[in-house]
């Protein structure tokens, strides 16, 4: 037996919400790296397919979910997951552009900054709709609870990014820059899957 969870109107307002922020973001960040546009003029179409591909994932959540009740959760954590990485990578190159800095101990403290806005926006996001948690916990109670689960989060990120940026010699032709981002990626995806377990089990839990 499970419960079965739908897709709701919610679902779909949030999922378009965070996949215009998101694509509207990569667009900008791809412009910066001056990434290939698969042959189109411009990289704006981001714009458009990532609210779709954020209402596919979300559906496929659900879909999920009818086995395995973890992934009601994890599609829309997912979505909101990418969307949280689009803000921390947006405030990571936008520290790149403004400094001319990617490597080294201001790496660090980059992707340290952007990790801590990237965790203030996704707060109200898994409160409010990825877990749907409500008024669950008294006072501050639970954002400390978060914060620690993000802080903890954001050490391994770090930790995981620099390692990657600072301790790894650039492959196949890569920029500095374009590393910088892989190293993001490889941090914040570890990271992803950490904070999913906390928040679920110490965080919003009913």
């Amino acid at each position: 037996m499970y419960t079965m969870n739908k897709f709701t109107k919610k679902d779909l307002l949030f999922s378009i919400i965070t996949g215009l922020i998101t694509g509207i973001i990569v667009w900008r960040i791809f412009d910066f790296l001056k990434a290939p546009s698969f042959g189109l003029p411009t990289h704006a179409w981001f714009i458009l397919i990532v609210p779709v591909l954020w209402i596919i994932g979300v559906n496929l959540g659900y879909f999920l979910g009818r086995w395995i009740p973890l992934f009601n959760q994890f599609g829309k954590f997912a979505a909101i997951g990418f969307t949280n990485a689009a803000v921390y990578f947006g405030i990571l190159n936008l520290l790149i552009a403004y400094t001319d800095i990617a490597k080294g101990l201001w790496y660090s403290v980059f992707i340290a900054v952007a990790f801590i806005v990237g965790t203030v926006h996704s707060y109200g996001w898994n409160k409010y709709w990825s877990f749907d948690a409500g008024e669950t916990q008294a006072g501050g109670v639970e954002f400390i609870k978060f914060l620690s689960v993000s802080v903890l989060a954001g050490v391994i990120n770090v930790g995981i990014a620099s390692f990657v940026v600072n301790g790894i010699d650039p492959m196949f032709g890569m920029s500095a820059k374009t590393l910088a981002n892989v190293g993001g990626v490889v941090g914040s995806g570890i990271a992803l899957v950490f904070s999913f377990t906390g928040f679920k089990l110490a965080v919003f839990k009913k």
